[in-house]
């Protein structure tokens, strides 16, 4: 029963102020008594109050990564405000328009407030919360320094997205290259190229080669497109399935996509920029350096860093220093072991593993721009050589005939 009572629904009210002007508006409450009451307490005299009608399609909007920095940063910016915790999640909620987030903060809301820690109401939701974001929280409180705790995270939850941002960017133009080129192949050769071929059956002299070729495979396509359709999106399928039930596949996909040009070193830098970024946080959260490569090695998002920070957790347990220990791997660029060296020396460790986060953010950024400008003109040369090749093959016997003419 008590989690029922928990659970928050929306109303819409109608009613007079205190002035007897008529108002309306929406409120979120565990029960319609509730509702009235905190009506009431506004100077709010309720004549219909009623639950929200839900959408007929979809509900709460999905709960992004992004939702939760914001979510973090806006408890960080209330906390050093003075604000305290709870109503800080009274604050944030009120604003919010996902139903969804609006729940999850309420819910966590509702745990502190009945005695349970921020870290332990965190817990709860490992959906949205990982291991990382709920240990730093608990540092935070233990320290009696939660604010300064919440504003570090929201920083490192922001510059990870943007950097997963820009990554995504440039996957994502290769792809669409090669789908444009696919489609507009398709349909050249299933609705353009059988107009050519009626025209040429009463040519009655051979046709050249090119041309031929290029009619078989329309003829092809015509009778199998659905074969083509259904196989990529088999090897598609495929491809997604074995990369999430074998490791050992996935770990083979992340060593050979980091070989690839432009693309392999755009997710080598950003997995060094997530290294740095993601230590630097978690060591200057007082969290012992062992124990922060822990939390680093899964949040690079490539197997082959994984490993390298596995064996780098080793060596510095036995004594290694870490500058040392990323120089052995043989996977870290020169500059960012230089940096963390400098640190170490200095005493200021995370200092230098924010620097190289910044660098290989900024290198990053720079190379997605520049593979943006480089792909343009790239889409435009491959749709040039395939609209121009079949143009040329249905256009060849044409210039044959005029040529016998002449």
């Amino acid at each position: 029963m008590a989690e029922k009572a928990q659970k928050l629904e929306s109303y819409v009210w109608e009613g007079k102020d205190r002035r007897g002007n008529k108002s309306k508006g929406e409120l979120t409450g565990a029960n319609l008594a509730l509702v009235k009451a905190q009506l009431r307490k506004q100077g709010i005299m309720p004549d219909k109050v009623k639950k929200k009608p839900k959408p007929l399609f979809g509900g709460s909007k999905k709960i992004t990564p992004f939702d939760i920095a914001m979510l973090t940063r806006q408890l960080a910016t209330m906390m050093k405000a003075g604000v305290p915790l709870v109503q800080s999640f009274d604050i944030v909620a009120d604003g919010l328009e996902n139903k969804g987030l609006q729940e999850l903060v309420m819910s966590i809301r509702n745990d502190i407030s009945s005695g349970t820690s921020f870290a332990g109401a965190l817990r709860k939701h490992p959906r949205h919360f990982d291991d990382l974001y709920c240990n730093l929280v608990d540092s935070g409180e233990k320290a009696g320094a939660l604010e300064a705790m919440l504003d570090r995270i929201a920083t490192y939850l922001e510059k990870t997205e943007i950097l997963k941002k820009k990554v995504k960017k440039a996957m994502t133009y290769p792809i669409a290259v090669v789908v444009v080129a696919i489609i507009v192949t398709a349909i050249l050769l299933v609705k353009v190229v059988p107009q050519f071929e009626s025209l040429f059956n009463g040519f009655g002299a051979e046709l050249p080669v090119f041309t031929q070729m290029v009619v078989r495979l329309s003829e092809w396509m015509q009778s199998w497109w659905f074969v083509v359709l259904l196989g990529i999106v088999g090897t598609i399928f495929l491809f997604k399935e074995a990369k999430r039930r074998s490791q050992k596949f996935s770990d083979l996909v992340d060593k050979y996509v980091l070989k690839l040009p432009v693309v392999g070193e755009i997710l080598d830098k950003s997995a060094v920029a997530k290294f740095g970024r993601v230590l630097s946080t978690t060591f200057a959260a007082g969290v012992p350096l062992v124990d922060a490569l822990d939390s680093v090695a899964g949040a690079t998002g490539n197997a082959v860093y994984r490993d390298a920070i596995n064996q780098i957790k080793n060596d510095v347990s036995s004594g290694t220093q870490l500058q040392a220990a990323m120089r052995q791997q043989d996977v870290f660029p020169v500059m960012a072991v230089q940096l963390t060296a400098i640190g170490e020396e200095s005493g200021n460790l995370d200092e230098m593993l924010a620097k190289v986060a910044e660098h290989y953010e900024a290198v990053v950024d720079d190379m997605v721009d520049n593979l943006t400008a480089l792909m343009e003109p790239m889409i435009m040369s491959v749709l040039g050589v395939l609209v121009g090749g079949l143009i040329i093959a249905m256009y060849l016997p044409i210039f044959q005939m005029g040529q016998v003419v002449g």
